[in-house]
């Protein structure tokens, strides 16, 4: 025990591989090239010690398209990169944090038949948070609270359970690298909110325009503030 603590805390503290724990706290997935300019080190450097994260199962990788990309492998890596960062001594320091000025391609959009971008996901944060859905090894199962508020939503899991494609599934956003919901539930979900007009598609473009209703209901069903 006092030897495997040894090897993961020298891990940790190579100055290198500690940026890029600090820089995978906030909870995306990035590429190695983004890992690279972000810790200022050069891609052979950055691939070594991603090897070294890697083989201790502190971070783990995913390959969508033609990019990887790394993020922690399980949530106590991040707890403990936290509870390091309650070491930091704290300073008295005022700043105003601008609001975020998001593209519509990246603030609501498809990807495929389901919703991503940052509201996209957004939705599934409040699903996990209402226990509605459940994360359960890098998957999402509807809970048996779940299922009573789908069916009271008027989506049929029956049904959805019988299409012949996944049921609900996690799917990383590549534009805010954690995910969003996806399958047929995912897919459920954005056509009852099309068809109901609370979302509305746009030509020629992915973008997806939110109603006024779409507001409303968006807050009363999700906590989903839109900006």
């Amino acid at each position: 025990m006092e030897d495997q603590f040894i090897k993961a805390a020298t891990l940790i503290g190579d100055p290198t591989r500690a940026a890029i724990m600090w820089t995978l706290l906030d909870g995306r997935a990035f590429t190695a090239t983004e890992l690279s300019v972000a810790v200022n080190t050069s891609p052979q450097n950055l691939s070594m010690h991603l090897g070294k994260l890697l083989d201790a199962d502190l971070l783990s990788v995913e390959k969508q398209g033609r990019h990887k990309y790394y993020r922690f492998s399980n949530k106590e890596v991040a707890y403990v990169v936290e509870a390091m960062a309650n070491l930091i001594p704290k300073l008295e320091i005022q700043s105003k944090k601008d609001t975020e000025k998001y593209p519509p391609i990246k603030y609501c959009r498809t990807c495929y038949d389901h919703l991503a971008g940052k509201i996209g996901v957004a939705l599934a944060d409040s699903l996990l948070k209402q226990k509605i859905i459940i994360e359960n090894k890098n998957t999402f199962e509807v809970s048996s609270e779940g299922e009573k508020w789908f069916s009271n939503f008027g989506i049929n899991l029956e049904e959805a359970q019988k299409q012949e494609r996944i049921f609900l599934k996690p799917c990383l956003d590549w534009s805010e690298r954690r995910n969003h919901i996806a399958g047929s539930i995912g897919s459920l979900l954005f056509n009852k909110m099309i068809n109901e007009d609370w979302l509305r598609k746009t030509k020629d473009s992915r973008a997806i325009i939110i109603t006024g209703k779409g507001e409303k209901e968006l807050l009363k069903y999700f906590k989903i503030v839109v900006s």
